[in-house]
């Protein structure tokens, strides 16, 4: 699954993928909202922790894995 956070005071965002489900990634964040001193916490796909104080969260996005197509294009 494809995860999008946007961080305050930057141009580009944080893209991460992650074996979490949806519903977990929202539970996390919505543990950190409204706590300038919490941490939202991901681990990806490769196990690497990724760390983003939560007072610097502008966005996040959850979207959901898409199925690798096989082939040169979409008929």
């Amino acid at each position: 699954m494809e995860v999008k956070i946007g961080v305050k005071g930057s141009p580009r965002e944080l893209v991460v993928e992650t074996d979490s489900s949806s519903d977990e990634i929202a539970a996390a964040l919505r543990a950190v909202v409204g706590d300038d001193d919490a941490i939202f916490e991901l681990t990806d796909t490769k196990g690497r922790r990724i760390l983003v104080p939560a007072e610097h969260i502008a966005f996040v996005e959850i979207g959901e894995q898409e199925q690798r197509r096989v082939g040169f294009g979409a008929m």
